[in-house]
């Protein structure tokens, strides 16, 4: 396949207009002769296919649900909006939930997509979390980390868990993050840790922050907290959900400032509502009302979003972040925080061919590729 015409988004130029040649599933430097199949992409942006390390659901169905059907809607429903390749999030639950999830995740992942996402890794949200910042974790099931319980999970998931998120304050999490570090991207989140904790667990091996200023302190100029230390490590990649209800519009721009569009991964945090109506909906057990992009426990705690990564990636650009720096941070970034930045997550020689065309005039989706072949045309 050749893609002609586009705007093709690069990690070093920005867009670039170029031809784009696709052979056995991946990008090649050029295509056998006879291969004759043209997409003329006059008008239009060419991108990496997104890559969400952190959501729950969409489509009705959640991650947690563990069963085929739910992973299988989940897929589909992704992959129509330009998210190729997911790192779904469990929540906090009891330890035989999460190792059916982690079994239903292996099997999709070892199966036949049939135009559905590829799921590259599972992110464990839970249950090593603070409970006087667990948001929408269910406190019942909230444990301290246990290293054994890990390992017992990851071999469950056949080794498909790339991120998992950790409480660093909590008993026990030193011995997890020095043990694990080298094994599974461990994340800071639903934390109370102030500086001094969060860069201890920082240069002990953690690489990640979890929907950062969500569940954790906030930025004191006395105290900054998780933030001031992923800051300082510049090793760290932290997450944003650029949905306009968890960030304004101001800090993200300042965060971009900080962090730079290098260190920076946008998730969706999205549960099952997304892509449905208004209504009552669960996450991890507990009752979400959905008001638009809104989604509130009882008490009114912000329960993820309600939004897809492609929207989130719009959002941001209708806010004043370029377009190019966007599109790295929703895919090329996600992809190396979990370790595929070798494999997927941008336009290069010998990666997967998974790519989105979207209008230069207004970022529709013109077209969705995945593993070279056209999934979705307009």
């Amino acid at each position: 396949m050749q893609i002609c015409n586009a705007l093709v988004h690069t990690l070093n130029q920005g867009f670039v207009k170029k031809d784009i040649y696709i052979e056995n599933g991946v990008f090649v430097d050029d295509v056998r002769i006879g291969d004759n199949e043209i997409l003329d992409a006059a008008g239009c942006y060419l991108i990496p296919g997104l890559v969400d390390v952190h959501f729950h659901g969409c489509a009705g169905y959640d991650f947690s649900d563990a069963t085929e059907e739910a992973l299988e809607r989940i897929g589909e429903y992704e992959l129509s909006n330009g998210v190729t390749s997911i790192c779904p999030a469990s929540m906090t639950l009891p330890e035989d939930r999460l190792d059916k999830i982690c079994r239903n995740a292996l099997k999709y992942a070892t199966s036949d997509s049939n135009g559905r996402a590829r799921l590259c890794g599972v992110h464990l949200e839970g249950p090593f979390v603070s409970i006087e910042k667990k948001g929408a974790q269910n406190p019942q099931y909230i444990k301290k980390p246990d290293i054994e319980m890990f390992e017992r999970l990851q071999e469950a998931a056949g080794g498909l868990i790339k991120l998992i998120t950790l409480a660093p304050e909590l008993d026990g999490a030193e011995a997890f993050i020095k043990n694990l570090s080298g094994k599974v991207h461990i994340s800071v989140g639903h934390t109370m840790a102030d500086y001094s904790t969060s860069s201890a667990a920082f240069e002990m091996g953690a690489d990640h922050v979890t929907h950062m200023y969500n569940a954790m302190p906030p930025v004191n100029h006395r105290e900054s907290g998780v933030v001031g230390a992923a800051f300082d490590n510049s090793h760290v990649m932290t997450e944003l959900i650029c949905d306009g209800i968890h960030i304004s519009a101001p800090v993200i721009r300042m965060t971009f400032s900080m962090f730079g569009a290098d260190r920076i991964v946008l998730i969706s945090d999205s549960m099952m509502a997304t892509g449905m109506d208004d209504g009552e909906y669960s996450l991890g057990g507990l009752s979400v009302k959905v008001r638009g992009n809104l989604a509130t426990l009882k008490d009114g705690v912000i329960a993820g979003s309600a939004t897809n990564l492609m929207d989130c990636m719009k959002k941001a650009v209708s806010i004043g972040i370029p377009l190019e720096d966007v599109v790295k941070c929703a895919s090329y970034n996600p992809a190396r925080s979990i370790g595929m930045g070798n494999s997927i997550g941008s336009i290069d020689v010998g990666k997967k061919a998974d790519c989105v065309l979207l209008s230069a005039v207004d970022l529709s989706i013109k077209a969705v590729i995945l593993d070279g072949e056209v999934v979705r045309k307009e």
